[in-house]
């Protein structure tokens, strides 16, 4: 018996030490992190408003934490598998990503289970804000005015931007039915992105778009375009004169396509916590916002817990506006 106790007494202390060196190991490796190159994925192709964003950040990221830091880009697949390969990488804070609320949309059109759920939010870097434009020499002078004329004019006008269900189609969408329009009164042109909505109006095809004042920009300076509205709290500091839907007709809807960064949901909270300080401290910085500045792209520092909180009410956002369209 006596023989009995002395080997449970060692087994106990063999597992003791065992657990401490554990944890001691576990510490030790979060305590070292980083110290090797880490891998940004962008879900998207290269130059690109994510792009342009993750390769600034990530050049100054370098400086601050003292590692290489290499931006991959994967895009295609409506930015599905590059949102996917974020979720699934190996959890040690050496491959994280670029997400943004496009993985809002998944879920509620069935395209794919993931949401960011799946992923531990780090920090919102940029928005991009939808804004309503026409052609030059349309019309309408203000957004009231176009309204009237959606309201006259059932099935005869075009709207354009994006591919049906992606974001500034969920722009018109939210916008249509905050408005209480019908979406299906106004004809929806599909386009390869933004920019190729924009060209439309300025071709005279579409009567409007509803993509970002950043991928306007050109088109407005040369003077081939014209912005009746943002949607957005507050006017742009680039577009001072150009009113927001709640100057112009009384509307609370907002809409900006979102830029931020994530991990693995299994991050470890030590790296998590350095990552977004880090990430912070970059995306805060006057090099960084100098150079959104330049594209016409809003820097919007959030830290992990409120860009959560801000994909959450996005997911929820989406799913609403779905729903209503589906009926």
């Amino acid at each position: 018996m006596r023989e009995f106790a002395r080997f449970s007494k060692k087994l106990g202390l063999a597992a003791l030490v065992c657990c401490s060196a554990l944890v001691a190991s576990g510490a030790a490796y979060a305590k070292e992190w980083p110290s090797k190159p880490i891998t940004v994925i962008v879900p998207y192709p290269a130059g690109g408003g994510a792009d342009i964003g993750a390769r600034t950040w990530a050049g100054l990221l370098e400086k601050e934490l003292g590692v290489s830091v290499n931006v991959v880009n994967r895009g295609g697949g409506a930015a599905i598998p590059g949102h996917s390969a974020i979720a699934n990488a190996k959890p040690d804070g050496y491959t994280i990503g670029v997400i943004t609320n496009d993985i809002s949309l998944y879920k509620p059109q069935g395209l794919a289970e993931l949401t960011h759920k799946d992923l531990r939010p780090l920090g919102q870097a940029t928005q991009i804000a939808s804004a309503i434009n026409v052609k030059n020499d349309a019309p309408y002078n203000t957004f009231e005015e176009l309204v009237a004329d959606i309201k006259a004019k059932p099935g005869q006008l075009k709207a354009t931007g994006a591919a049906p269900g992606v974001n500034w189609h969920i722009s018109f969408l939210g916008l249509m039915i905050d408005l209480g329009l019908d979406p299906s009164t106004v004809i929806w042109v599909p386009t390869q992105g933004g920019t190729a909505g924009h060209l439309d109006v300025a071709s005279g095809n579409s009567t409007f778009s509803t993509a970002s004042m950043a991928e306007a920009a050109a088109l407005l300076e040369s003077g081939k375009l014209k912005a009746l509205a943002v949607m957005t709290p507050e006017r742009l500091p680039r577009f001072p004169d150009t009113p927001t839907l709640k100057e112009s007709v009384g509307s609370d809807w907002t809409y900006s396509v979102l830029h931020g960064v994530a991990g693995p949901k299994d991050l470890p909270d030590d790296i998590a916590q350095k990552l977004t300080a880090a990430l912070g401290k970059v995306i805060q910085s006057e090099e960084f916002n100098k150079a959104m500045s330049a594209r016409g792209i809003d820097v919007m520092w959030r830290d992990g817990a409120q860009w959560d909180a801000l994909l959450a009410n996005d997911l929820k956002s989406t799913t609403d506006i779905l729903s209503k369209v589906k009926k």
